[in-house]
């Protein structure tokens, strides 16, 4: 039996899908811990590549490939590389902005769960955070550290972990629709001869 032929194309497609399964449950169980941590919940990146994940599940559940694959590599790989692309002042950015949005019970969950006080040293609006922060660090020495240090570690943390699980899976989503096509363009030899796929 030759690798190149219809059992081994029907075989490498068929791992192909396990392969893609397991991806789409790792993508979408690391973005939902990255989301879960609350303080990336307004990045619609990792919303993004949650539904690349259900996407990509959906594909290898279905066994669809071929033109479906091919758009869920572009959109992965564009993913991918915007999570790779954000910079640390850019992560500071939508931290600050999606501070000031939350509500203050949310503020506080985050400060209790983090043990941290306040966003980042602001002067005025970092010492009205101190004020008001219910952290367990807060009783015990008279600073905390800054909860922006902390979201910003989990966040870079989240984002480099989604970007290359992303990036080095998207390129294996070009086999599978390569293997897709060539497996369609060949004969079946338990099958009537004349037959194409």
């Amino acid at each position: 039996m030759v690798c190149g032929g219809f059992a081994c194309s029907k075989n490498a497609l068929c791992a192909l899908n396990v392969v893609y399964m397991l991806v789409g449950l790792l993508l979408i169980g690391v973005a939902a811990w990255g989301k879960g941590l609350g303080l990336v919940s307004s990045i619609h990146i990792i919303g993004g590549v949650i539904a690349v994940g259900v996407f990509l599940l959906l594909i290898a559940v279905a066994g669809l490939y071929m033109i479906i694959l091919g758009l869920v590599f572009i959109f992965q790989f564009g993913i991918s590389c915007s999570c790779l692309a954000i910079n640390r002042s850019k992560q500071t950015d939508v931290i600050n902005a999606s501070w000031w949005v939350m509500s203050n019970n949310t503020r506080d969950e985050l400060e209790r769960s983090f043990d941290c006080c306040g966003l980042f040293n602001l002067t005025t609006l970092y010492q009205q955070d101190f004020a008001f922060c219910t952290a367990i660090c807060k009783s015990r020495s008279s600073t905390c550290q800054m909860c922006g240090e902390k979201f910003l570690k989990h966040s870079d943390e989240a984002l480099k972990i989604l970007g290359g699980v992303g990036l080095f899976f998207s390129f294996t989503e070009i086999l599978g629709v390569w293997l897709a096509m060539r497996f369609r363009n060949q004969k079946d030899p338990r099958a009537n001869p004349s037959a194409f796929l």
